[in-house]
C-alpha cells in the first residue's frame, strides 16, 4: 500500500473515537464486521452457513502462521491465553522451577502459580537472562509489557535457557500485529488475538515447536483435535492430529470469522511498515509529553504508560480520546488506524 498509512487505512475502519487502547483491545476492520453480520445473521436464521466455516479457521491459521514464521501445523487456535497456558503448566513435573518476569500480564504468570507444587520465581524483566539458572525449567514473559509498554530482551533470555537447557514460553499478545515476531526460537509461543492482530474476543493462537510437541498433553482434546476430525465426533478418538492442531479447542466462529479480514489487512501492508507507522506515533507523544512536563516509562514500542496520570482517563473519554489506566499509569497504544492528529489530540487534551 503506497499510501499506508492515513490515506490507505482510512478507509478500513468506522471508529468515531480518538481510540488509543488496542493494547486492550483492537478495532475491526469493516470486512470484519461484515462477516460477523453475516454469520450473525445467517443463524438467527436457521440455515447452515450459520453453523460456522471451519475451512476459514485454517486459513486464519495459515495466515497467523505466516506472520510469526512457522509452520501452520505448528499453529494451534484456541479461546483464550490462559488455556494454552495452562496446558503448558500442567505438563510440568512438580517442583519444576518457572522463572517469570515481576509485574507480568496475570495469564502468563498464573497457570504456574495457582498449581501450588510448583517454584514459581519472579525477577526484574531488565535482569531476567541473568536469573536463568540450572534448576530453572521453563521461562514464561510476555515479549512486550502490558502495563507499560517495556520490551523483553528474547533473544538474551533464549541464549540463557539455551545454556542451562530450559525451555521457554513467550506471550507475544503486546507484540504480534505491530513488532516483527518469530516464534520459531521458542518452544511455545501464546497470542490473544483481540488486541493487534485487530480481531475479537473468543480467538487465541498457540504456537509448539516440532522438539516440544510431545512435552504438552491435549487435556482438553475434543473432536476437533483429531487427526480425521470428521470421524471422531463419538467414542473415543483413535488418533490425535499430527501436528499443534491436537491442541486445538473448538473454534468461537464469529471470532474467527473476524479474524480472517483482519490478517489479510495486516499481511496486505506489512508488519515492517505497521512497527515505523506505531513507533513513529508513539515517538510523537513521547517528545510531546517532554514538552508537558510529563517522564513517560522508558521504552521504544507503540505502548505508552505515564506514572500518576491514571487519573485522566474518565476525563479523556469524555472528550471522546480513549486510553486506559494501568497499574497507576495512563496508557496510550497507537495502531495503524491512528494518525499524528490522533496524538496531537490527547496532548491537547492533557495539556487542557
Amino acid at each position: 500500500m503506497d499510501l499506508f498509512p492515513a490515506e490507505a487505512v482510512r478507509g478500513e475502519f468506522a471508529h468515531s473515537t480518538t481510540y488509543l487502547n488496542t493494547a486492550t483491545c483492537g478495532i475491526l476492520p469493516r470486512d470484519a464486521v461484515a462477516e460477523v453480520r453475516l454469520l450473525a445473521e445467517a443463524a438467527g436464521a436457521g440455515i447452515p452457513a450459520g453453523f460456522g466455516d471451519f475451512d476459514r479457521v485454517e486459513r486464519v491459521r495459515e495466515a497467523y502462521a505466516r506472520l510469526v514464521g512457522v509452520a501452520a501445523e505448528r499453529v494451534a487456535v484456541g479461546s483464550a491465553v490462559s488455556t494454552s497456558v495452562g496446558l503448558i503448566s500442567a505438563a510440568l513435573p512438580a517442583g519444576s522451577e518457572v522463572l517469570c518476569p515481576e509485574g507480568d500480564f496475570a495469564s502468563v504468570i498464573n497457570p504456574f502459580v495457582v498449581r501450588g507444587e510448583l517454584k514459581v520465581r519472579f525477577a526484574p524483566l531488565e535482569s531476567l537472562a541473568e536469573a536463568v539458572g540450572p534448576g530453572t525449567a521453563l521461562v514464561a514473559l510476555s515479549a512486550v509489557q502490558s502495563a507499560d509498554g517495556r520490551t523483553a530482551d528474547l533473544a538474551a533470555v533464549r541464549a540463557a535457557t539455551t545454556a542451562y537447557g530450559a525451555r521457554m514460553l513467550v506471550d507475544a499478545s503486546q507484540a504480534a500485529g505491530w513488532l516483527p515476531f518469530d516464534a520459531s526460537p521458542y518452544e511455545y509461543t501464546v497470542a490473544a488475538g483481540y488486541k493487534w492482530l485487530l480481531a475479537s474476543r473468543g480467538v487465541s493462537y498457540l504456537t509448539v515447536s516440532e522438539e516440544a510437541q510431545d512435552t504438552l498433553t491435549p487435556l482438553h482434546a475434543g473432536w476437533v483435535a483429531a487427526e480425521s476430525m470428521w470421524d471422531s465426533t463419538y467414542g473415543p478418538l483413535e488418533r490425535l492430529a499430527h501436528g499443534a492442531r491436537r491442541f486445538d479447542e473448538s473454534p468461537a466462529f464469529l471470532g474467527y470469522h473476524a479474524a480472517g479480514p483482519s490478517l489479510a489487512l495486516l499481511e496486505r501492508i506489512g508488519i515492517d511498515a505497521v512497527h515505523a507507522h506505531d513507533t513513529a506515533l508513539a515517538a510523537r507523544y513521547r517528545a510531546g509529553l517532554a514538552r508537558l512536563g510529563h517522564e513517560p516509562v522508558p521504552g521504544g514500542s507503540p505502548i505508552v504508560s505515564v506514572p500518576g496520570l491514571a487519573g485522566r482517563q474518565d476525563a479523556l473519554l469524555s472528550a471522546g480520546v480513549v486510553t486506559a489506566a494501568r497499574a497507576g499509569n495512563l496508557r496510550a497504544s497507537f495502531h495503524l488506524y491512528n494518525t499524528e492528529a490522533d496524538v496531537d489530540r490527547l496532548l491537547n487534551a492533557l495539556e487542557g
